[in-house]
């Protein structure tokens, strides 16, 4: 019988297409941990050990500028990994991961999860595929942060979110708690009132509701096509 472990695994994009057997090894290898919310997770330049797997809650990848400001890379929740870099390449940690709310994560040490990579080439091809596509948003993020307006840095963001963490119903993508609109500034590249003003901007526009900290985008595909 299969634990909420086991079952948990089964939905992480780089187990998910092993078999049974091989997601109850996966679970006995590792160790879960809690944070609680704003604890570091990682800290930037350490020593990288281990990857990290989200059993629930929410955190932030970030880097700080050399003049001192956060500068926030992305947001994962639920299902997402992240620490696999030092582990492939056995250099220090490219960023800060701190807990965004009291977060649950699974920890599999460098040397079982280079063990199951052998063992397993497939997990090696489904990381190889989620590494591109985070290579594509980071992308786009850097084209939409270097040419673009406030709205289309906003819009940028909200979309990458989307991506991450929201649910599609209908046409209509719901973000359930969207970030702090200082974390969103710190992921555009601008001020929080200019988060602000953007918002308001498009909710005018029909592009989105927002519902205290809830967000919606009414038409995902039309406001992808207008700011993409």
């Amino acid at each position: 019988m299969m634990s909420d472990l086991d079952n948990f695994l089964l939905y992480v994009p780089i187990f998910s297409d092993l078999p049974e057997e091989t997601i109850s090894k996966i679970a006995k290898v590792g160790n879960r941990k809690t944070y609680k919310k704003d604890n570091v997770i990682l800290m930037e330049e350490e020593d990288g050990s281990a990857m990290f797997v989200i059993i629930s809650g929410k955190v932030k990848i970030a880097r700080t500028s050399n003049d001192g400001r956060e500068v926030i890379l992305s947001i994962l929740s639920e299902s997402a990994f992240f620490g696999e870099m030092s582990l492939l390449d056995g250099l220090s940690r490219s960023a800060t991961v701190i807990a965004l709310e009291d977060s649950e994560v699974y920890i599999i040490q460098r040397a079982q999860f280079l063990e199951l990579i052998y063992d397993h080439p497939e997990i090696s091809v489904a990381l190889l595929t989620e590494l591109t596509q985070r290579l594509r948003q980071a992308d786009m993020k850097i084209k939409a942060l270097s040419l673009k307006d406030a709205e289309g840095k906003v819009a940028t963001v909200i979309l990458e979110i989307a991506n991450d963490v929201g649910k599609i119903k209908q046409g209509v993508v719901e973000i359930e708690k969207l970030p702090l609109q200082q974390d969103l500034a710190n992921m555009a590249g601008t001020s929080r009132e200019t988060i602000s003003r953007t918002l308001h901007s498009f909710a005018k526009k029909g592009l989105i509701e927002l519902e205290g900290s809830k967000l919606r985008i009414m038409n995902y595909e039309k406001f992808k096509e207008t700011y993409v």
